[in-house]
């Protein structure tokens, strides 16, 4: 039995017939993968037009780990508005304003990268980001688990983590390479948990919220991939 049959009393789309249900899924990775194009369309003409330098400079004339905090505090609230949203046209403003602020948040992050290893080292956090997303899409299609338990972990995950980045910039120090790999672990498990939502939980008319939640966990996972790939520079 899942944990819920519908959501805000909508009916969950693992109870649809079997065509709703493929139709949701399409529906939802098509969307995240229209999210990830337009994120990287942003970045290339950050870069290319120059203004990437100019905002990188700017936010990072801030606390660094303020930054790193500001994208925390985004993917989780995307998740909520994922969450609640029922509208579909909330969902589609809901995402279009996620992916604009998400590729603002990054350029300080790509704009070191590029400085300390190029294209390469982005091509190659990227690489291993989309890998990690589809074995673990693989392992929640495949085990046909409910990964819904681990909605009271995740939280509790955030909250640990926007605790210690706020430690950071209270008392100074560095989170270090450790914080990142435990953050992607932690973005893993997001992954999972909205994977399960996808396949078990959400109402069919919820396509878009679904594949923001997702999108803003990948973005999760790349962020501190890449960090992990900068650190050895």
């Amino acid at each position: 039995m899942y944990a819920s049959q519908s959501i805000g009393n909508r009916q969950a789309v693992a109870y649809a017939s079997d065509q709703t249900r493929v139709t949701f899924i399409k529906r939802t990775y098509l969307h995240l993968l229209g999210a990830s194009i337009a994120f990287t369309i942003l970045e290339v003409f950050y870069f290319q037009s120059g203004m990437a330098e100019t905002m990188a400079r700017a936010m990072l004339s801030t606390n660094w780990l303020l930054v790193l905090g500001g994208f925390m505090v985004v993917s989780w609230l995307a998740t909520h508005f994922a969450q609640s949203a029922r509208s579909l046209g909330k969902q589609y403003l809901g995402l279009a304003l996620f992916v604009v602020a998400q590729s603002i948040i990054f350029v300080p992050l790509l704009f070191i990268a590029m400085i300390k290893g190029g294209a390469e080292m982005i091509n190659s956090a990227a690489q291993v980001t989309v890998l990690g997303f589809a074995a673990l899409t693989a392992v929640a299609f495949m085990s046909g688990k409910d990964f819904s338990f681990l909605g009271v972990f995740l939280k509790w995950g955030f909250i640990v983590a926007l605790l210690l980045i706020g430690a950071g910039v209270i008392f100074g120090f560095n989170l270090g390479t450790i914080f990142s790999v435990a953050m992607v672990g932690l973005a893993g498990a997001a992954i999972l948990y909205d994977t399960s939502k996808v396949l078990k939980h959400y109402p069919e008319d919820a396509y878009v919220g679904a594949a923001l939640q997702l999108f803003a966990s990948v973005a999760l996972m790349f962020w501190y991939v890449l960090r992990i790939f900068m650190s050895r520079r």
